[in-house]
């Protein structure tokens, strides 16, 4: 693979990791009854932030180092 397009792809998976922690985020928000659950909604959200936006971050940089070094 050519590293050329090789930073496009970590884009676009960092892209559809967002799009996902979206939809995860609302299912969730969805489904939270605050009577049944011993937690607030809060700590889901940090959760999921932890689950899916730190490695978006994380394989966006590394795209921007790779577009950088091309």
């Amino acid at each position: 693979m050519k590293k050329e397009n090789l930073y496009k792809i970590l884009y676009i998976i960092s892209i559809i990791l967002l799009i996902v922690y979206i939809i995860i985020l609302l299912l969730d928000y969805k489904n939270y009854n605050p009577y049944e659950t011993s937690f607030p909604f809060y700590t889901t959200i940090i959760v999921r932030t932890v689950e899916f936006i730190v490695p978006s971050l994380l394989i966006f940089i590394v795209g921007v180092i790779i577009k950088k070094k091309k």
